[in-house]
C-alpha cells in the first residue's frame, strides 16, 4: 500500500486528474461568475431600493410642509433635507413647473448627469426622484443626489470572501482528484505489473485477492486475467505433459527396435520371419501413434476446417453402428441402436462419423466378452442426444476426470489403443458446439453422451420413437 502512495499515476492516471482538474475549474469558474453576478446585482437592488424610499420619505415630508404652509414660499423643508442626509444624499425640490425650490450643498456634490434611474458619473453614484404630492394632485417633486453606495463594501467582502472560497474549492478539487485518479488507476497499474511478470515466466503471478474481489469492472478485468492465467498455466502443464506421454508411448517399440536392429547388424541372431515379426509389429505400433497423433491434431483444429451441411444424425450413428458392429462381435460384444427416424442437425458427416466410431471402438475395448453396448439416438428442446451405453466393468471414480485426456487409458485397455480416441470425440464434437460427458458406477458400465445443437428439418420427428436397427 505504501508503495502504491508514491508510485507515479502514469499517463492515464495524469490524463484523469487533467479530466478531474478541468471538470472542477470549470465548474467553480461558472458557479464564482454567477455568485459575483448574483451577489453584486443582488446589493444593487437592495441599495435602489433604499434610496427609492429615501426619496418616498422625502417626498412626504415635502408635502406636509407644502402643505402647512399653503405653498412653496415659506414652507419648511429642513425636515425634507435631514431625511435625505439620512439617506447619504443632498436634496434638490422642485416645483410643478421645475424650477428649483431648495437645493442642499450635497445635492451639487453628489448630483451626475445621468436619468434618475440611479445612474450617474461616478460608480455608485446617481439619483433617485419622487412626486411630491398634496391632496391627490403633484405640486413638485423632489431628488436626491447619491455619492457612493453604501453597499461598496459589503460588495467588496463579498467579493473577497466569493474569490477566497472558489481558491479553496479548486485547491479541494485538485487534492480530490489526485486522490480518484490514483485510486483508480492503482489496481490497473496493479494488474499491469503481474501481466509484466506473468509475460516474462513467472505463471505464479496472480492479482491481489483485494482486486479479485472488486464488484466493479477493474474487478472483472482481474478475475478475467485471473482465469486466462490459470488457463495458459493449464494448457503449458498439459503440453509437459503431452511432450512426456509421447516420448513414453515412442520409447518403448523403439528401444525393442533399436535393440532387434543390432542385434542383426552385429549378425548375433539370423534374419528369421520369426525374429523380424515383432520388429514390424513395433513398427506398425509406432505408425499408429504418429496417426493417432495427426488426427488428434486435425481434431483440435475441426473448427477451422469443418464443411457444415444439413445432415440426418439417425442415418449417421446407424452406419456407425453397422461398421463397428463385426469388430465388437468378434469380441464377442453385443451391438443394438434405438431412437427416432430422424434428427437433423447441421455439421460435417465425417467428422462426427468419426466421433460415434471412436466412441463404439474405445466401448468395444474395454467391455468383455458377453456385454452389451446400446445406442441411443434422443432430442431435448436444443440438442440432439447420442447416448452410447456398456453394461462393462465401469470406470473407478478416480479415473472418471482423465478419461478425455490425451494419451489416457485406463487400467481395463487391451494395450492396442494409445490413449488418443476419445480425445479425439471431445475436440471433434466441442468444434459443433457441442459437449460430451462420461458417467460410470466403477462396476456396472459406461456411458457416454454426446449433445449437438438442434438443428430440426421441415420433416423431423420429435417423438422419440423407438425404431430397431
Amino acid at each position: 500500500m505504501t508503495r502504491d502512495r508514491v508510485r507515479p499515476l502514469g499517463a492515464l492516471g495524469r490524463r484523469l486528474l487533467v479530466a478531474f482538474v478541468l471538470v472542477a475549474l470549470t465548474s467553480v469558474t461558472v458557479l464564482t461568475v454567477a455568485a459575483l453576478v448574483g451577489t453584486s446585482r443582488g446589493l444593487d437592488a437592495d441599495t435602489a431600493s433604499q434610496r427609492q424610499a429615501s426619496a418616498d420619505a422625502a417626498a412626504r415630508v415635502a408635502a406636509a410642509a407644502y402643505a402647512t404652509a399653503g405653498g412653496w414660499a415659506g414652507a419648511n423643508l429642513a425636515p425634507a433635507v435631514e431625511v435625505a442626509a439620512a439617506g447619504g444624499a443632498g436634496l434638490t425640490v422642485l416645483d410643478a413647473t421645475g424650477n428649483v425650490v431648495r437645493s442642499s450643498p450635497a445635492a451639487h456634490a453628489g448630483s451626475g448627469n445621468g436619468p434618475g434611474n440611479g445612474t450617474g458619473n461616478g460608480p455608485g453614484r446617481g439619483s433617485m426622484s419622487a412626486d411630491v404630492v398634496v391632496d391627490g394632485v403633484p405640486v413638485g417633486a423632489v431628488r436626491l443626489s447619491f455619492g457612493a453606495p453604501p453597499s461598496a463594501t459589503g460588495q467588496a467582502i463579498a467579493w473577497t470572501w466569493i474569490l477566497v472560497s472558489a481558491a479553496a474549492a479548486l485547491l479541494i478539487a485538485f487534492v480530490a482528484a489526485a486522490f480518484t485518479s490514483r485510486w483508480l488507476t492503482a489496481p490497473i497499474v496493479r494488474l499491469s505489473a503481474v501481466a509484466r511478470a506473468f509475460a516474462r515466466g513467472d505463471r505464479s503471478a496472480r492479482p491481489a485477492s483485494d482486486d479479485l474481489a472488486a464488484e466493479t469492472e477493474l474487478g472483472d478485468l482481474a478475475r478475467a486475467f485471473d482465469a486466462a492465467a490459470d488457463d495458459v498455466s493449464r494448457s503449458e502443464r498439459v503440453r509437459r505433459r503431452l511432450s512426456a506421454d509421447i516420448a513414453h508411448e515412442l520409447r518403448t517399440p523403439l528401444t525393442a527396435l533399436q535393440a532387434g536392429l543390432e542385434e542383426l547388424r552385429e549378425g548375433l541372431v539370423p534374419p528369421t520371419p520369426e525374429y523380424l515379426a515383432p520388429l514390424h509389429d513395433q513398427a506398425v505400433r509406432l505408425g499408429r501413434i504418429v496417426d493417432d497423433l495427426a488426427v488428434l491434431s486435425s481434431a483440435e483444429a475441426a473448427a477451422l476446417s469443418l464443411r457444415r451441411e444439413r445432415l440426418d444424425l439417425s442415418a449417421l450413428v446407424a452406419e456407425a453402428v453397422a461398421i463397428a458392429r463385426p469388430t465388437l462381435a468378434s469380441r464377442g460384444v453385443a451391438v443394438s441402436m434405438t431412437g427416432p427416424p430422424s434428427v437433423q442437425v447441421i455439421g460435417d458427416v465425417d467428422r462426427l462419423h468419426q466421433a460415434v466410431g471412436n466412441v463404439l471402438s474405445n466401448a468395444g475395448r474395454y467391455c468383455r466378452p458377453g456385454d452389451a453396448v446400446h445406442v441411443t439416438v434422443g432430442t431435448t428442446a436444443s440438442h440432439a442426444l447420442v447416448t452410447v451405453a456398456d453394461d462393462g466393468p465401469g470406470i473407478p471414480a478416480g479415473d472418471l476426470p482423465h478419461v478425455f485426456e490425451r494419451l489416457w487409458r485406463g487400467a481395463g485397455a487391451d494395450g492396442a489403443g494409445s490413449g488418443i480416441g476419445l480425445t479425439v470425440v471431445r475436440e471433434l464434437v466441442e468444434a459443433h458446439g457441442g459437449s460430451i460427458g462420461v458417467a460410470s458406477d466403477g462396476s456396472s458400465g459406461t456411458t457416454f453422451t454426446i449433445g449437438l445443437p438442434r438443428e430440426p428439418g421441415p420433416h423431423q420427428h420429435d417423438a422419440d420413437v423407438d425404431v430397431e436397427r
